[in-house]
């Protein structure tokens, strides 16, 4: 069982962790060759230039400048401080809105545990409950609410100091929402018209044999909004070409970065080597390889279009529909269209940037299949998963370590060797499991056929805080702690009761 000198050196070696990537950060932070990295906003902007164009070899590299290094963290209340109007137009509402997390998780968590600890710290400790109990604890439990015994009148300073640490939580979440949902909505009303606050995404188009797609949602909105209705595309299975586009992309990174990198020494053509990962193979011109690759490439884009647009079969039952005013769209988006509530469905557009154009070309029956079988996979992933969860949390447990490797005992003795095992080692091993857990939720969501990366990302997120949330917190105490109580309680004999 863990006691404070195990949560004390866990706590020490993540935050030396942390300071160490924090500090590792701001030095690179300042090195002239990561200068695009850190401010490519600047550099779109036209107001900083690259320091790899002039001055000494090393100092195209390395920041020579030692005093840079004593002011490295000087860019931390500069932000803090820049006011949010001028934060919003240089790294956009989001990057406000992620600052003032930081800031509400202080406001929230600074006083209660202030309160926690001059108040509900003493009350608990305080006490011999555990003591006289015959249970095996630690002095971690003696801060917690188990150490004050049955009946006693301090459950009242528990109880008054969950509706304060309620209430204060509740009144500043309120006061911060009413805050960023102001700004959200002064940025709505203050920025660009786009294209997607005017246009619906329907889906599940009715097949039929007189017209084909385009005519039919043309027919339909002139009927249905005379006056609100612009135009449309419709959805074509273009999987293979956003495949080709894709590819052409990455080719086209390439050759700007060979280019640029002539540029900076027009004397020596760049060269690279044909085989896997350019470790072997002929030796050929990087610029003149890679123009050629997107030569041919683009060739095959155009041919796959003109293959697409001359296939009626490649043509989805899906339309993007545009509306001459919001109002329209938003009134279009927000009702049903049909008595059939399983055609003509409508949605907003999604940003054209946002798109998730292989989840377009699936037929939307399939949808609700997928999405069960997601479901029931989801479910067995957070519930099987327990079985790791409770082979990690066994390591927190020395008796069982000693039990299953004697040989190792004079080691696990060592009280730093201890208290790493029982404070540490566990997290780390845990974090290990949950390396890959984004990427599968991720794909697991692909799959249930979300149209947007936005809607993409959210529903992994949900479902990885769930995940957590399940596993990480639940599974940690029911294999941990209560199961170690548990087995006290059966192996403990009768006149131990008696006695207690």
């Amino acid at each position: 069982m863990a006691t404070l000198s195990d949560i004390g050196l866990a706590a020490a070696i993540n935050i030396l962790s942390a300071f160490a990537f924090f500090l590792a950060f701001a030095i690179l932070r300042i090195q002239p060759v990561n200068d695009r990295v850190y401010f490519p906003k600047w550099y779109i902007k036209g107001v900083r230039s690259s320091p790899l164009a002039n001055g000494a070899f090393v100092s195209k590299f390395v920041n020579l400048d030692f005093r840079s290094y004593a002011r490295f963290l000087n860019w931390m209340p500069a932000a803090l401080q820049m006011p949010e109007l001028e934060l919003i137009d240089h790294a956009g509402l989001d990057s406000v809105v992620y600052l003032r997390i930081y800031l509400l998780g202080l406001k929230i968590f600074v006083p209660i545990a202030f309160l926690a600890f001059t108040i509900m710290v003493p009350v608990n400790w305080t006490n011999n409950t555990l003591e006289l109990s015959g249970l095996t604890f630690s002095d971690i439990d003696k801060l917690s609410i188990s150490n004050i015994p049955n009946g006693s009148y301090r459950y009242w300073t528990h109880l008054a100091m969950a509706y304060a640490f309620t209430f204060w939580t509740c009144y500043v979440l309120k006061q911060e929402y009413e805050i960023v949902a102001a700004m959200r909505l002064h940025f709505l009303a203050s920025e660009q018209r786009r294209p997607d606050q005017f246009t619906v995404l329907v889906r599940n188009v009715p097949p039929d044999p007189d017209e084909s797609v385009s005519e039919l949602v043309e027919h339909f909105f002139l009927v249905n909004h005379p006056d609100h209705y612009l135009s449309h595309q419709v959805v074509y299975n273009a999987n293979k070409l956003s495949g080709l586009v894709e590819e052409k992309k990455k080719i086209r990174n390439w050759l700007d970065y060979y280019q640029n990198k002539y540029e900076r020494n027009p004397s020596k053509r760049p060269l690279l080597k044909t085989g896997f990962l350019g470790l072997w193979g002929d030796r050929v011109d990087a610029v003149d390889f890679y123009t050629a690759k997107i030569e041919r490439i683009s060739r095959d884009i155009s041919a796959e279009r003109e293959k697409i647009t001359n296939n009626p079969k490649s043509i989805m039952p899906a339309a993007f529909v545009s509306f001459k005013t919001r109002w329209g769209a938003a009134v279009c988006a927000q009702t049903q269209q049909c008595r059939n509530p399983t055609i003509w469905l409508t949605e907003w557009a999604p940003e054209p940037r946002d798109v998730y154009w292989e989840n377009l070309a699936i037929p939307f029956v399939s949808l609700t299949i997928r999405r069960l079988i997601v479901a029931v996979a989801f479910f067995f992933l957070t519930f099987f998963f327990m079985i790791p969860i409770a082979i990690v949390q066994s390591l927190a447990n020395i008796d069982s370590i000693e039990k299953a490797l004697p040989f190792l005992k004079p080691i696990i003795k060592v009280k730093f060797v201890e208290s790493f095992i029982q404070g540490f080692l566990p997290g780390i091993a845990l974090k290990i499991f949950l390396i890959f857990l984004p990427t599968i939720l991720m794909i697991m969501s692909k799959f249930e056929g979300f149209i947007c990366l936005s809607a993409l990302e959210r529903r992994s997120a949900s479902r990885y805080y769930f995940f957590q949330f399940i596993n990480v917190f639940l599974g940690s105490i029911i294999t941990g702690t209560a199961f170690q109580q548990l087995n006290q309680f059966i192996h403990q004999s009768t006149n131990e009761y008696v006695l207690i």
